[in-house]
């Protein structure tokens, strides 16, 4: 009997793409599944030390959808460094012109901090409208 536990090889991993459609869906739902697929954890491969999760895109952004009161109260932050250099825009002004930006912060807030969650993050793909340009990689579409 062989009680040994097999780990794959970063030879042997196989990235599918898929498409989440964020029309009428909550953003921390969205960015749930989206980290999720992206770490690879849907898959009985998954291990923590390595990145063998898939390519997602996230389309429809911009009718994403942000529960209780947090579209008047939330503010987004960032700091340059220097002096002076703090920038916050309300969660309103970031959907209305940024939406794909929110999507992805809220991605990047659910991966590792380190390089293997930037490694991750590239593999993430996040588009306004119902449009995207990976048909050539005939993407599958993740129902959750």
């Amino acid at each position: 009997m062989n009680n040994k536990t097999h780990s794959v090889k970063a030879s042997e991993i196989e990235r599918k793409w898929y498409i989440i459609d964020a029309q009428d869906k909550s953003l921390g739902r969205v960015a749930t599944e989206a980290a999720r697929l992206l770490k690879g954890k849907h898959k009985p491969t998954y291990s923590t030390h390595m990145d063998c999760g898939d390519h997602v895109i996230i389309i429809n952004t911009d009718k994403v959808v942000l529960t209780g009161n947090k579209l008047n109260n939330k503010t987004y932050t960032s700091f340059s460094g220097y002096i002076g250099g703090l920038k916050e825009v309300k969660a309103k002004d970031m959907m209305a012109n940024r939406s794909d930006k929110a999507v992805t912060i809220a991605v990047k807030g659910m991966l590792p901090k380190n390089s293997l969650g930037r490694a991750m993050l590239t593999k993430l793909r996040v588009y306004k409208g119902a449009e995207h340009e990976q048909q050539a990689q005939k993407p599958e579409i993740w129902n959750f």
